[in-house]
């Protein structure tokens, strides 16, 4: 229980693997970006009290071991880091300094799963998903 923490009148230990996907899969223009992210992923979910606790920014997709405080909803943790990562991709990287109206880089939805006694397999999945990934690329060059 090393890894409980504490609010005012609560202990807890609140843990989600989520994934999600830039729109369209742009993975060109995400190759780029996703050295930036983790930090700026990093911060974001601190201001929200989070911790990202194991996270992976694939060329296609981002996995992500996130605590949450129960005083948040998952949605609404998600939610802020694909808005406000939007937003700072779009000054940053896109020139736009304001009237971020139709700049949506991240695809609707997202998935998430609790997890309970198996975070640890959970980390090593989330850090076995780039060598499986390329592994799969690989395998794809054949097929054509």
């Amino acid at each position: 229980m090393e890894d409980v923490r504490s609010l005012n009148h609560t202990k807890w230990e609140c843990k989600y693997h989520v994934v999600w996907i830039p729109k369209c899969r742009k993975k060109t223009l995400y190759v780029e970006l996703r050295k930036h992210l983790g930090s700026t992923f990093r911060d974001l979910a601190t201001q929200k009290e989070c911790q990202v606790i194991e996270g992976h920014l694939l060329s296609d997709h981002i996995h992500m071991l996130i605590s949450i405080p129960p005083k948040y909803s998952v949605s609404q943790v998600v939610g802020y880091l694909k808005g406000k990562s939007a937003i700072q991709i779009a000054r940053t990287y896109m020139g736009r300094k304001k009237n971020f109206t139709g700049q949506h880089f991240w695809a609707r939805g997202y998935f998430v799963s609790t997890v309970g006694a198996d975070e640890k397999t959970i980390r090593d999945y989330i850090r076995r998903q780039e060598t499986e990934d390329r592994r799969l690329d690989q395998l794809g060059m054949f097929e054509k």
